[in-house]
């Protein structure tokens, strides 16, 4: 009887360049999550990004005398640093970043800055989210992907933005502190597309896999065996990897027990730990 075989990569880490490789053996145990949907509607803003369409937010108008502007100034930094893909500057203008950091740093929120979010956790600069997501989407025409896993949920930035450029976003986030901020901080944005998990993000959602597209935001020694098997095939994962070197990688599932990465840039993330508190 023929059996059926799989050869296993090295860690993503150790990997410079382009290469294929096969998913490592890692952690086989699952965890229970505590499903939260923000949900609700978006309504319209006028915004100058070409593939835009008009989007104003229920308690947050983003055409305040803060937002308006500073969104905008934001975006078309981006977009000189050579972020050229509209969908992803579109979505970064339409979510007021002021709304997911502390009132007394409210001054930096539109600085390409990263911030404090507590339990010794931060808000990724606006430069880094766009960098990733341009590299998830890669330079797609199509408006939107299917279905997005974000792991690292923190205070519910990223995934107001991901929840504009995806049908479905499911967002894991392991510290409850951080799991009931974001909870917080999007329920003015009633987003009917995003639901928030409380969980060990290492295990990913295997409930609703597969994914087109995972995005992590934290940095592990290698991608979790999890995640690269709840990926779709031709699915594309960005994560950061490493521990005292950190660089951000892009994973693409070629074929069931096929994937490859690709070095993107040097990077500095939090890092990825197991289990919950």
């Amino acid at each position: 009887m023929s059996k059926k075989t799989k050869t296993f990569p090295l860690p993503l880490s150790s990997v410079m360049g382009r290469s294929s490789f096969e998913k490592p053996d890692y952690f086989g145990n699952r965890s229970r999550f505590d499903s939260v949907t923000v949900d609700g509607r978006p309504g319209k803003r006028k915004t100058d990004v070409p593939e835009s369409k008009p989007v104003r937010f229920q308690g947050a108008s983003l055409n305040g005398p803060v937002a308006s502007k500073t969104l905008r100034s934001m975006t078309e930094r981006l977009a000189r640093a050579g972020i050229a893909d509209t969908v992803v500057l579109n979505a970064i203008g339409q979510i007021p970043r002021h709304l997911f950091v502390e009132p007394g740093l409210s001054g930096q929120a539109y600085e390409d800055v990263a911030l404090p979010i507590g339990a010794h956790q931060t808000i990724s600069k606006p430069s880094t989210i766009a960098k990733m997501l341009e590299a998830l989407r890669a330079g797609s025409r199509q408006p939107c992907m299917k279905k997005i896993l974000e792991i690292g949920t923190g205070c519910g930035y990223q995934a107001a933005i991901l929840a504009k450029i995806a049908n479905e976003v499911y967002s894991v986030e392991r510290i409850k502190s951080l799991h009931e901020l974001a909870r917080r901080n999007l329920r003015s944005l009633r987003i009917a597309n995003l639901r928030l998990h409380y969980g060990d993000g290492m295990l990913g959602l295997p409930q609703v896999a597969p994914f087109d597209g995972i995005i992590v935001a934290a940095a592990g020694v290698q991608v979790p065996d999890a995640l690269l098997d709840q990926l779709a095939i031709g699915g594309r994962l960005v994560a950061p990897i490493g521990l005292e070197r950190q660089t951000l990688q892009l994973v693409e599932r070629v074929s069931e027990n096929k994937w490859e990465s690709t070095v993107l840039d040097d990077c500095h993330f939090v890092p990825l730990r197991r289990g919950t508190v």
